[in-house]
């Protein structure tokens, strides 16, 4: 049975998503990925307002969905914010720390998210939504080479994988429940 087990674990390592993953990382699938349970809840009631949000939107009309909205753009860019923090956190309780020739490369990225945030709530709801669905797919992206480079822990992007595809959906829907607004 455990031969089986591994044989069927080892087919469904070989499907697209983790093949890609595997690609992009072999370290990190290959390194126990389990993610820590305050981590999976927190993370999955951080996504909870997105999804509140973006599915209330389509059933709202004039200021209510307005409102929905900015809210969204608001959430938005406070967990774009915290996403650009995590790297902060990352830089600075490195063990090379300041001294570690990439350091100010690594503060300077983790703060741009915090000024895309901040664009995205200074513009109409519609491109603010669409900058912080761009910005948070980039934050993933960041995120998976910062695991691969062992600066995040390996369970890092099989945590941030599945919540950066709710926040993204949800953002989105945000835009499509806009309308053709662009203002």
């Amino acid at each position: 049975m455990a031969v089986e087990f591994r044989d069927n674990l080892g087919e469904a390592m070989n499907c697209a998503p983790w093949a890609a993953l595997h690609d992009l990382a072999p370290s990190m699938v290959n390194a126990v990925m389990k993610i820590p349970p305050s981590a999976a809840w927190l993370g999955g009631l951080g996504a909870l307002p997105f999804v509140g949000l973006a599915g209330a939107a389509p059933f709202l009309e004039g200021a209510p969905r307005l409102f929905v909205a900015q809210a969204l753009v608001a959430y938005g860019a406070t967990i774009l914010s915290f996403l650009g923090g995590v790297h902060w956190g990352l830089a600075t309780g490195s063990p090379g720390g300041a001294q570690d020739r990439a350091f100010p490369a690594r503060l300077v990225l983790s703060v741009l998210p915090s000024l895309a945030a901040w664009v995205a709530l200074l513009l109409p709801e519609t491109i603010g939504l669409l900058i912080l669905a761009t910005a948070i797919t980039a934050m993933l992206w960041v995120d998976l080479r910062a695991t691969r480079a062992g600066h995040a822990p390996p369970w890092y992007p099989k945590l941030r994988i599945p919540l950066t595809c709710v926040v993204v959906a949800a953002l989105l829907l945000g835009v499509i429940a806009r309308g053709s607004k662009l203002y």
